[in-house]
């Protein structure tokens, strides 16, 4: 396919790469006088993971995916790779789970405010904490309850913002069963609170059938039952906060731990803070694109298609690129640095769909259309399989792969018969792709 130029194209894609991602000095004048510039900054960063005498060869592919628009590293790369500069090249982390205790508490707080420094955004579970005015012990008083924490996590999120660094962004979420979960949901009511937060209820198969069944829900913490609470009622207010105030979120826990191949060694609790990536306890969360309307061949003619090599061998470079930022980038805490290394989990997505679409001449929202993105993302899923697991042939699986239990676990056990016959041969790179 013919290369597209590396200049953006219009001036609002001008105006974004000059705010967001072009290298300047601290004064803010610029160093990189072209788009091109910072393409092979990037580019030469993350090729650093390569052996000497291939770095050259591998920042050539990664500049030509990226200034073609076919692969779009996320926002901390193309902002920090190869600047020099303490920052870390994920967008987000889930935090470590909050013990019940007060120096637990305080100690997440300063992990948390450690990550956002170097631009991360955070997700953390405050399930674990005790709800409000359950006792605690030696103190004689009783518990604020998770929200009050978050409060304090908001205070920290626009401190951290007022010094300088990048908008800041969390994710909370709580458990449908926790007794402050009606709190919980109605807390944006309120004008000024936790604006810096997204929200999500876990929500769980159990709950899902009790509201079907119209039955009650306990509202339970460490095994004793606080209350009992008709499902459909905390249902009910779900769907009216969502209506009037966009939030929360819904996350089906269940269904993602179910559907996680690392089931066998993780379980989640929390995502990023928009939510695109479920994440373990100190997860890392590295995102990437491939442009699917830079792999259409004649579009807007009778011949138009997405060119399926194309696409192929674009999804192999991108795997590439995005496992060696695991080993480039910089890590804010050291059990963040150990959790990425352990399970070398990324996060490839895709872009353009409804451009490639149009250029397909499918309409989007049609049989056809959904037909048509359903087989490029199969196609994209078990090409970027096969790349991990060609990459575990020459480098190695990642440290907790487990052939009998990997294969048999979450969207892996999906696969086609030869892909999991080369994983459990070969291994696989990354846990998730």
């Amino acid at each position: 396919m013919d290369q597209k130029p590396a200049i953006p194209q219009d001036a609002i894609a001008q105006e974004i790469w000059d705010m967001k991602y072009r290298l300047k000095a601290a004064d803010g004048t610029p160093i990189e006088r072209t788009v091109d510039e910072t393409w092979w900054r990037v580019a030469r960063a993350i090729a650093m993971a390569e052996a000497p005498a291939q770095r050259e060869h591998w920042a050539r592919a990664f500049h030509d995916a990226m200034s073609g628009f076919r692969f779009l590293p996320a926002g901390r790369i193309l902002a920090g790779a190869g600047t020099g500069r303490s920052v870390t090249l994920f967008n987000c982390f889930v935090m470590g789970t909050l013990p019940d205790s007060l120096s637990g508490i305080f100690d997440g707080l300063k992990e948390a405010a450690l990550t956002m420094q170097q631009g991360g955004g955070i997700g953390h579970d405050f399930s674990t904490l005790r709800p409000k005015g359950a006792p605690v012990r030696g103190v004689g008083a009783d518990a604020s309850g998770p929200l009050s924490f978050m409060d304090v996590w908001d205070s920290m999120c626009r401190t951290i913002m007022s010094a300088g660094a990048r908008r800041g962004a969390m994710m909370g979420t709580l458990r449908c069963d926790h007794p402050d979960i009606e709190a919980f949901v109605a807390a944006k009511r309120e004008a000024r609170r936790l604006r810096n937060f997204n929200l999500s209820v876990l929500v769980t198969d159990a709950f899902m059938q009790a509201v079907k069944d119209d039955g009650d829900w306990p509202l339970v913490f460490g095994g004793v039952t606080f209350r009992v609470i008709r499902a459909r009622d905390l249902w009910e207010q779900i769907m009216r906060a969502t209506y009037d105030y966009a939030e929360p979120g819904v996350i089906f826990i269940d269904r993602v731990n179910a559907a996680n191949n690392l089931a066998y060694c993780e379980t989640i609790g929390c995502t990023n803070p928009c939510g695109e990536q479920p994440l373990p306890p100190y997860g890392a969360c590295l995102l990437g694109s491939i442009n699917l309307a830079r792999l259409v061949a004649d579009p807007f003619t009778a011949k138009a298609r997405l060119d399926d090599s194309a696409l192929r061998a674009i999804t192999a470079v991108a795997v590439r690129f995005m496992d060696n930022v695991i080993d480039v980038s910089n890590y804010p805490l050291e059990a963040q640095r150990a959790e990425a290394m352990a399970k070398r989990r990324i996060g490839l997505g895709l872009t353009g769909l409804a451009d490639a679409l149009a250029m397909c001449g499918l309409v989007y929202g049609t049989d056809e259309a959904a037909a048509a993105a359903a087989q490029w993302m199969a196609t994209i899923a078990h090409a970027a399989y096969r790349a991990s697991a060609d990459l575990a042939r020459e480098r190695g699986a990642f440290p907790l792969f487990d052939p009998a239990r990997f294969g048999m676990s979450g969207h892996a056990a999906s696969l086609p018969k030869e892909l999991r016959a080369q994983i459990s041969a070969h291994g696989i790179r990354n846990g998730l792709l």
